[in-house]
């Protein structure tokens, strides 16, 4: 499995776009022709404009395999849960931590 992520936030890019922890490849060339979709869709609407190349979703995202990528790359960060009030203990979660599965969210106490 491979992933389409960006670089400096590490959060998992969806077909639009968009981040989408859930979207994945079978292979490196399914990734990489998604990521080219990516960049001609980003260069018929924005790249026409005069925006700059730094922009393109080409230099902006990276493809990795799903191991690699949650073990090197993958972001972290400290969350606090919204029931512990009392003891503020933080919670250490990852980037791409559907808000239903996090500690700090409503929803994952709602269910």
């Amino acid at each position: 499995m491979f992933y389409i992520y960006e670089r400096s936030s590490t959060y998992i890019i969806g077909k639009t776009g968009r981040p989408d922890h859930r979207k994945s490849y079978k292979t490196m060339s399914a990734a990489r022709a998604a990521l080219t979709r990516l960049s001609k869709a980003w260069w018929d609407t924005e790249g026409r404009h005069g925006d700059v190349d730094a922009n393109d979703p080409q230099f902006r995202y990276g493809v990795a395999e799903a191991g690699y990528f949650h073990t090197s790359i993958e972001k972290s960060r400290t969350v606090y849960s919204i029931m512990d009030q009392a003891k503020k203990q933080p919670i250490v979660e990852t980037v791409n931590t559907p808000g239903y599965m996090s500690p700090s969210s409503e929803s994952y106490w709602s269910m």
